[in-house]
């Protein structure tokens, strides 16, 4: 397939990329900047400014049949980029006719009386933007909800029974990613996760 990917040089994004073009498809790779990412076979650098308007962020779509969005402003630009900038990019799918969208969200991102308190107006955004798209898209939507990222080795092992903190592997988020592409049984599904003992395609497919 070909996919357009938001947040193309972020930490999950770069990973995510690896892994999808290793699954043999093609990927536009969007980011704000785009001159920083290798141009490859595969890999086609597209400048994204989620500042922009939803017809120039679908124009950013190309032809792509699949859109994830992994961006992120790391706690700097949460309204314009984690906020309404995810639903620019939604809508801006809509507009293209692009049907599969795959969001990062975060660790309990819908239910606020297990939020913390150091990272409420972090969580504001993710719950905002998850629940537009659960409730004002006609989206294939599928929700990946990860606990603390971290500069860890992936195992490829993860849980989905979550009931408090988890900790992720951002290889292994990446991966998560990647997978819920290839199994349909992720449509319309908000899957939270860990890292753990069950193989990523086992554990996607059991969900």
């Amino acid at each position: 397939m070909k996919l357009f990917i938001a947040g193309a040089t972020g930490r999950v994004g770069e990973e995510l990329i690896k892994n999808l073009v290793e699954n043999g498809h093609y990927v536009y790779a969007g980011a704000r900047h785009d001159e920083t990412i290798e141009a490859k076979e595969a890999v086609k650098p597209v400048h994204l400014d989620l500042h922009g308007s939803v017809a120039e962020i679908a124009d950013t779509l190309a032809d792509a049949e699949a859109v994830y969005f992994v961006a992120g402003s790391r706690g700097k630009d949460l309204l314009q980029t984690d906020l309404y900038g995810a639903v620019k990019l939604m809508q801006a799918a809509e507009q293209k006719g692009i049907k599969r969208y795959i969001h990062l969200s975060s660790l309990f991102a819908l239910q606020p009386e297990k939020w913390s308190s150091t990272l409420t107006d972090y969580n504001i955004s993710k719950f905002f933007s998850d629940r537009w798209l659960i409730d004002k898209t006609n989206l294939d939507y599928t929700i990946l909800q990860p606990g603390s990222l971290m500069e860890t080795p992936g195992s490829g092992k993860i849980t989905t029974d979550i009931t408090g903190k988890s900790e992720n592997s951002i290889e292994n988020v990446a991966a998560v990613l990647a997978e819920m592409l290839e199994q349909d049984n992720t449509i319309k599904k908000v899957v939270l996760m860990g890292d753990g003992e069950i193989p990523i395609e086992e554990a996607i497919k059991n969900i």
